[in-house]
């Protein structure tokens, strides 16, 4: 006698569904959750770095982005104002602090304008500080946007929301967005590849991750000491054919998971051993710079013997002129809450020279034309003083700050937005980040509002709900 199937059988339909209910739930849950692609990846979307085309013609096949974190004060480099000047000392106004919340000043705070002299650059008539020297050269290739404002006030929320539009951790950042949409000119390099100076930002590596696209699109960081990308290097006593030999058997068994799980993340996998391999010939070359001639490292400030922003501007250049689609370089140390003056001439003098032969370079080879560079930070500086004036610094200001664009179809000469005569809120042209993020992805050739991705049942976007393109600051 099967006591089992006895005992099947005496159950009455009721107590099936009962016993069973729970099980039959999860199951119809998950198909329906399948069928929604929250389980499992968008079964339409790519796999791979092929090039693509977007929506609609390109102005720019390229992106640098040059972020500095801490966020410098546009107040001492970019915006001239002389009635902050004339009022440093003073008590601030109460409409500029009452209601407002601030990351550290307290109090009833003063005014503090600044000194550094400032000039105007070009037939655009760009103002820039005495600290810029350089960069002041190429004003009329710069394009500024005077009035870009963030909601938040703390760094590492502000570079999340600056990078991938959201504050919080788990979004694609712009780089990965291009990559997604657009894939790479290059198959021998990532699409995404990130340059970094100093420590990371409080944000960490969220802000070149891919979040829920598929990891084959976020950003791989080449490093400037041993191997450029780590455990690159074939171990000692392993052939490069000893190596081929190991990737071949590591993805044979990768595509035997793949068909027995249909995770598409195995895909990303088997991509990212054969892209490795390819990178072992690719990426020394790529990283020596001491190829380039002595009149390229003389423009640059760089020195192939050692590592520094400037050899990142130089290497950037590097990347795209080999089709690598995004750039980003993280340049850390421009938190002035005290001691602006000596730390934003330091900060300035490292990165003056750089940024300024970068462009010029592009320029001489034909490729600003293509290439878009942007230079920001995730927010800007109060025109009040915080500490005490013998080192004196500047607080967070999310309300107002600056970010210019060169190139890739970029009108320059332009300012764009007007702040008040503190440089505190926007007066005109307000600017928001997804309305930058939608501008960028436009001059790539794509439409912000099409590039989606669906996840947990909705399309997602860079721009999530909103973004407007700004169309005056194209040429």
């Amino acid at each position: 006698m099967n006591h089992f199937d006895d005992a099947m059988l005496d159950l009455t339909r009721r107590e099936l569904f009962q016993s069973a209910g729970m099980g039959i739930g999860a199951a119809a849950l998950s198909s329906l959750l399948m069928a929604e692609g929250t389980y499992a990846a968008e079964t339409s979307s790519r796999m791979d770095l092929s090039p693509q085309v977007g929506q609609f013609a390109p102005k720019a096949k390229n992106v640098i982005f040059l972020h500095m974190i801490g966020a410098p004060s546009h107040l001492d480099l970019f915006v001239d104002k002389p009635k902050l000047r004339e009022m440093d000392g003073e008590k601030c106004p109460e409409e500029l602090f009452e209601g407002q919340r601030f990351a550290f000043l307290r109090g009833h705070p003063t005014m503090y304008g600044s000194t550094f002299d400032f000039q105007k650059y070009g037939e655009s008539g760009h103002t820039f500080s005495d600290v810029l020297p350089n960069l002041a050269s190429v004003a009329d290739e710069l394009a500024f946007i005077e009035t870009m404002h963030t909601d938040q006030f703390n760094h590492g929320p502000a570079q999340l929301a600056f990078q991938t539009g959201f504050q919080r951790f788990g979004r694609p950042c712009m780089g990965s967005w291009a990559s997604y949409g657009l894939g790479s000119l290059n198959q021998n390099l990532p699409a995404f590849v990130v340059l970094i100076t100093g420590s990371v930002g409080g944000a960490g590596n969220s802000m070149w991750g891919s979040g829920f696209l598929p990891t084959i699109y976020q950003g791989v960081e080449f490093r400037s000491s041993g191997d450029p990308v780590l455990f690159l290097s074939n171990p000692n006593g392993v052939s490069a054919d000893d190596r081929r030999k190991v990737i071949e058997v590591i993805n044979s068994l990768n595509l035997e998971q793949l068909k027995d799980v249909g995770d598409d993340e195995i895909k990303t996998r088997i991509g990212q051993y054969e892209m490795a391999f390819r990178m072992q010939s690719s990426v020394p070359e790529l990283m020596d710079t001491s190829q380039e001639p002595d009149h390229i490292h003389a423009l640059y400030g760089s020195d192939p013997s050692k590592s520094g922003f400037a050899n990142n501007c130089l290497l950037a250049r590097r990347l795209v002129e080999r089709g690598v689609r995004f750039v980003q370089l993280f340049d850390q140390g421009w938190d002035h809450h005290g001691g602006l003056v000596n730390g934003l001439k330091n900060k300035a003098k490292q990165v003056d020279q750089p940024v300024a032969g970068l462009i010029k370079d592009l320029k001489q080879r034909g490729l600003l034309d293509e290439t878009l560079v942007i230079w920001g930070a995730e927010f800007g500086r109060t025109p009040m003083v915080q500490g005490d004036r013998k080192s004196a610094g500047r607080d967070h200001h999310k309300d107002a700050f600056c970010v210019w664009m060169a190139g890739g179809g970029i009108k320059g000469g332009l300012r764009y937005g007007q702040t008040d005569e503190f440089g505190y809120h926007p007066v005109k042209n307000a600017v928001t980040v997804p309305d930058f993020h939608a501008t960028v992805l436009h001059l790539l050739g794509l439409d912000h509002e099409q590039l989606t991705y669906r996840y947990q049942g909705r399309d997602f976007r860079l721009t999530d709900v909103s973004g407007s393109v700004l169309t005056e600051l194209i040429a």
